[in-house]
């Protein structure tokens, strides 16, 4: 694939920039409260599956303005729910009905970079789900207020949170989380798990991020690091299957990057990783069957 050019992608909803190996996608409507709509999943299903496929991104780091009101206020529902509706679930009937935060959370989960969310602001609804959860690191301000807000609208949590959620906090804080739709911090014990760190002021959050996400671009291997999200994420129906699948990683990798990861070890020094998704992930991955989500004639 040719190289992408950041600047000349015609986004509107998000800003986007390279910072060496770490892609920074800034939300851009704080006068919106950088609420959600369309073009807003749009733009981040086009980037971060674009990420994915370009071998200089080693991290990718959504973020807002930190003087933004909020760092995602849930979705644009001012003129109803009509916003969640599609021409396709239209023509096809409910049944086809596919949540886009939930499209967004699968194209996030299913990038094979490093993802962090840098969460400088408050977040509601899909500001706490499709742009938190799928990602495998945030940073969090301490004066965040943070809801999951869907019980209380007569709606049920979207953007796979009822998958994601109970898998990072466990399942009786997610109970308390999804059935109540209450508000909270990030220091609360409910949210105990879900944030590798929290920073006292907004203005923190995103350094953080940056320097966590660029120290992790110059220790770790592309290729290894696709590898062990698949295998946390699809790790088998039983510790036998995760044994083989973890046995045939380490064969397929130990020729390459991990040849590098003995030299540096030996040689007391950091490790030069040339590996790239495009040239060496091998042809096993990925081993597991996605299930196709893609709209169909027939009721599901």
């Amino acid at each position: 694939m040719s190289t992408p050019n950041y600047s000349a992608l015609g986004f509107t909803h998000i800003l986007v920039s390279l910072d060496g190996p770490v892609l920074v996608v800034l939300m851009n409507r704080s006068k919106q409260r950088n609420t959600w709509d369309g073009t807003v999943a749009n733009e981040l299903q086009e980037i971060f599956a674009l990420a994915d496929k370009d071998d200089r991104v080693r991290v990718v780091i959504l973020t807002a303005a930190h003087t933004a009101p909020a760092y995602c206020a849930g979705a644009e529902i001012s003129g109803g729910w009509d916003i969640l509706w599609d021409a396709e679930s239209k023509k096809e009937g409910p049944h086809a009905h596919r949540d886009s935060g939930g499209q967004t959370s699968l194209v996030i989960y299913r990038c094979r970079k490093i993802t962090i969310a840098a969460v400088n602001g408050h977040a509601a609804g899909v500001g706490m789900t499709a742009m938190q959860l799928p990602f495998d690191f945030r940073f969090v301000w301490a004066g965040a207020k943070l809801t999951f807000p869907f019980v209380r609208r007569g709606i049920v949590p979207e953007a796979t949170s009822s998958y994601l959620l109970p898998r990072l906090v466990g399942q009786s804080r997610a109970n308390s989380i999804l059935l109540t739709g209450a508000t909270f911090t990030p220091d609360s014990p409910f949210m105990q798990g879900l944030y590798h760190q929290i920073l006292p002021t907004r203005e923190e959050v995103l350094p953080a991020a940056l320097a966590f996400a660029k120290e992790l671009a110059a220790t770790t291997s592309q290729v290894s690091i696709a590898v062990t999200k698949g295998l946390i994420q699809n790790s088998g129906n039983s510790v036998e299957e995760n044994h083989l699948l973890d046995s045939r990683g380490i064969r397929e990798l130990a020729m390459n990057d991990g040849e590098e990861g003995i030299r540096s070890f030996l040689e007391k020094r950091e490790p030069k990783f040339t590996g790239t998704l495009s040239k060496d992930l091998g042809s096993w991955f990925p081993w597991w069957q996605q299930a196709d989500t893609k709209h169909r004639k027939s009721k599901l």
